[in-house]
């Protein structure tokens, strides 16, 4: 294959009428496939069902003399604590075990951070006249979409290979108006970047003018390897603590990916000075989170160790999918140079970088064509990517024949679209 930009006009404009040519065959299938979001498959969740026949005797439900069932302990079980803690590599008495979704904590952490203040804040962040957030970018819609809801002012962080551009942090936060930024600091969504030493180091020191600087550590994938070994991890708590920084973290992980999306747990963890006061604007808004399902992951994950043996079988449906996906745009768009993409080993998804101006006419064809795909700009502060390239890929939930599928047509559509621009480049010279 030759590259497009190499090809003559007329060799374009042959090539784009064979691709029409499949392009009509593929939508004649009639063809629904979801690629949308990073939901685990049928077969990820079948494997874990068994979790539900446990918890069949009275003493099932007792955990350190507590009778989960009944009301109390607002930081979750402490056994539940442990387990988090031995996966986060943090200690115990530093962990908050709330629901199946780690998303409303970090919801919660802000709406506290706006209705009441932090720590250390001067007074609530609705009290601020101005309030800006830290998105780097490609990064995680969900995050971008809770502090745009608050409706602070978002400051896109360009994304390096080694994760924030860290001296745009650093300039950044002198503003005192800057109250945080949110990180995916493992296989980062959607790139699968693993934040370096030196980032993570420079995160953990530093010295924003605002006193109450939050950084939202969402560390959704911290054991979500699907090739190769573990990667072991530093525990950003005592980081921030060893650089003069105690209180400037949040973390969060849940369970959504090693059981259940919508029957799990979740946690944060963050400094003892920081859960007191999180305790204290608790215990006016709930009781307790469901410790029964926290007690059954206890005795169904039961420690670290444990819970990676239980991983390692994610990995064996995961790892193939991602394999598909990579190969595929290997062997079909490789050659034609009109995107590049990154080849993570853990995570939830595959970050292409298309030609500029092709993202979202490439989605609107795979939608023609059957193929829904996280919407084009969702990876960037209120949908917009400036470069209209950055397209999210999802391989975990289809079976890897369906997904096949899929990425047959995302080829053609890509294809498509970068032939389309490059016309109109051609037009315009």
């Amino acid at each position: 294959m030759t590259a497009y930009s190499k090809m003559t006009p007329a060799e374009r404009e042959a090539e784009y009428a064979r691709l029409q040519g499949e392009f009509e065959a593929l939508k004649a299938r009639g063809l629904t496939l979801n690629m949308a979001r990073g939901k685990p498959s049928r077969a990820q969740l079948d494997m874990v069902s068994d979790i539900f026949g446990l918890m069949q005797r009275p003493e099932d439900y007792m955990s350190d003399g507590i009778d989960v069932r009944n009301y109390g302990e607002l930081r979750g079980l402490p056994a539940a604590q442990r387990l988090f803690a031995d996966i986060l590599g943090c200690r115990p008495e530093q962990v908050f075990v709330g629901g199946n979704a780690s998303l409303q904590l970090m919801y919660d952490t802000v709406a506290k951070a706006y209705t009441h203040g932090l720590l250390h804040s001067p007074r609530p962040w609705c009290k601020e006249e101005t309030v800006k957030w830290l998105c780097p970018a490609p990064g995680y819609d969900r995050h971008f979409k809770v502090t745009e809801s608050f409706g602070f002012d978002l400051v896109t962080i360009p994304m390096t290979s080694e994760g924030p551009d860290m001296d745009a942090v650093e300039e950044a936060a002198k503003d005192p108006a800057v109250k945080g930024i949110w990180c995916v600091p493992k296989y980062s969504n959607p790139d699968g970047i693993i934040y370096s030493q030196e980032t993570i180091r420079r995160i953990a020191a530093l010295r924003p003018a605002a006193p109450d600087f939050l950084v939202m550590w969402d560390n959704a994938y911290c054991i979500h390897e699907f090739e190769g070994e573990y990667v072991e991890f530093p525990d950003i708590l005592s980081l921030c603590a060893q650089a003069g920084n105690p209180d400037m973290v949040f973390e969060f992980a849940s369970t959504s990916k090693v059981t259940f999306p919508g029957a799990g747990i979740s946690c944060f963890a963050c400094s003892e000075a920081n859960m007191a006061h999180m305790e204290k604007l608790l215990t006016a808004q709930v009781i307790s989170f469901d410790k029964v399902n926290q007690q059954r992951h206890v005795l169904y994950l039961k420690d670290k160790a444990h819970t990676l043996a239980l991983m390692k079988k994610h990995a064996a449906i995961m790892g193939p999918k991602f394999r598909c996906v990579v190969n595929t745009l290997d062997r079909e768009i490789a050659p034609l140079e009109i995107a590049s993409w990154q080849r993570p080993k853990g995570g939830y998804f595959v970050s292409l970088n298309a030609m500029p101006g092709t993202a979202k006419r490439t989605l609107a064809l795979c939608r023609e064509a059957g193929v829904t795909m996280t919407g084009a700009g969702a990876t960037f502060p209120y949908g917009k990517d400036p470069q209209d390239s950055n397209i999210r890929i999802a391989p975990s939930l289809p079976p890897v024949e369906e997904l096949e599928q899929a990425m047959a047509v995302f080829c053609v559509c890509l294809k498509m679209a970068a032939l389309e621009n490059l016309a109109l480049s051609s037009e315009k010279n």
